[in-house]
């Protein structure tokens, strides 16, 4: 008959080879971590990683919707939406109507979104591309 303490004693199968640091999930979760915090360290702005992926778009690519911006950021349209409300908010972007479509809504930087990308970022070494619903 088998001793309670010896079947406590005996760990399932499995179990001794799965080793959490192994583990990509949690490798990544960590990293992300830690660059949350090296970010939130060096960010002067009071800019969320996801505010300042918007920022750094905008400042590469210019003019672009709401949709699209969201595509570029790989962030879901509710998470978007708020994320360009707070900007919009703090005056560092703003929204235009796009001359050849009555009904898309374009965002772009604010001259104070440009300056603060400019504190921010390095000096860049080409303008900005422009799309086609970028002249007024």
């Amino acid at each position: 008959m088998t001793n309670q303490t010896d079947q406590d004693q005996t760990e399932p199968a499995g179990l001794t080879d799965y080793q959490l640091d192994g583990q990509i999930g949690f490798l990544l979760r960590r990293a992300h971590q830690r660059h949350i915090s090296i970010f939130t360290l060096n960010m002067e702005r009071n800019l969320t990683p996801q505010q300042f992926a918007v920022l750094a778009r905008l400042g590469e690519g210019g003019r672009v919707s709401q949709n699209e911006l969201g595509r570029q950021t790989a962030m879901d349209p509710s998470t978007m939406n708020g994320v360009v409300q707070r900007l919009i908010k703090r005056g560092l972007i703003a929204k235009h109507k796009c001359h050849t479509d009555k009904r898309m809504i374009l965002l772009d930087l604010t001259n104070a979104g440009t300056a603060a990308l400019d504190q921010l970022l390095p000096p860049r070494t080409s303008d900005h591309t422009r799309n086609a619903c970028t002249a007024e």
